[in-house]
Order: structure tokens, then sequence, then C-alpha cells
């Protein structure tokens, strides 16, 4: 059997609907915003809030050593971290409001926050 015969036209423009209404929905719902200000935070009190305007590089002492947290062209990264897996320094740039890169061993996190939190809360 051919597709023709499976399907008549009305289902072509159905599906078509279907399939521009879910793209319509990951576009609008899904989209985060570019955040403005960079929250670092060190063994959870947060040290420093950092325009995300302005390009810089910030040294944070933990107990293993030193993290540097860089800032450029409006988003933020890990740079250099003492911690083993080093899994925060792959985390990369963070340009989205609400993205984390943490470096639990060395107790340091940045996050860009954004205007409005959209969850209530997180649960894992």
């Amino acid at each position: 059997m051919t597709v023709n015969k499976l399907f008549k036209p009305g289902d072509f423009l159905t599906l078509g609907v279907v399939v521009f209404f879910i793209a319509w929905l990951c576009v609008a719902l899904w989209k985060q915003g570019a955040g403005g200000t960079l929250v670092v935070r060190s063994k959870g009190a947060v040290i420093s809030e950092l325009s995300l305007l302005r390009n810089r590089t910030l040294a944070i002492d933990g107990p293993l050593g030193t993290t540097v947290v860089e800032v450029q062209n409006q988003r933020a990264r890990i740079a250099r971290d003492p911690s083993p897996k080093q899994y925060c320094v792959r985390q990369g740039w963070l340009q989205h409001a609400g993205e984390i890169a943490l470096c639990l061993p060395n107790q340091v996190s940045i996050e860009i926050a954004a205007s409005q939190n959209r969850v209530d809360s997180l649960n894992y």
C-alpha cells in the first residue's frame, strides 16, 4: 500500500498543524532569556554579583585551592578549578538565565541570575 491510500488530504493538514503547534510550543516555553548578572557563591554564601556586560576574571579561594571564573561577551565560565574531575570546567560557557556550574569539591558555584524565577522548586 502507498502512503496516499492510507492518508487523506485532511490527515496531512492535521499533521502539519500539529507539527507547527509543537514547534511553536518549543520556542515559546523553553526559551530562556539572557541573564544580566552572575552570582558567585563560595561555601554556600554569595560572595559576588557581577554584571555580564563587563569582561573580567575573578579568583575565588576554596578548600582545595583557587577557582578562576571568567566573564566575557555576556557569558561566564569556570576557567580553572583544582577539583579532581573538572566537571565544572567542562560545563563550558553559561549564557542563559538559570544556568549553573558547580564545583562541589572546592565549594564554589556560579549562576546566571534570571530576572524572575520560572520554577517554584526543583526535585531530584
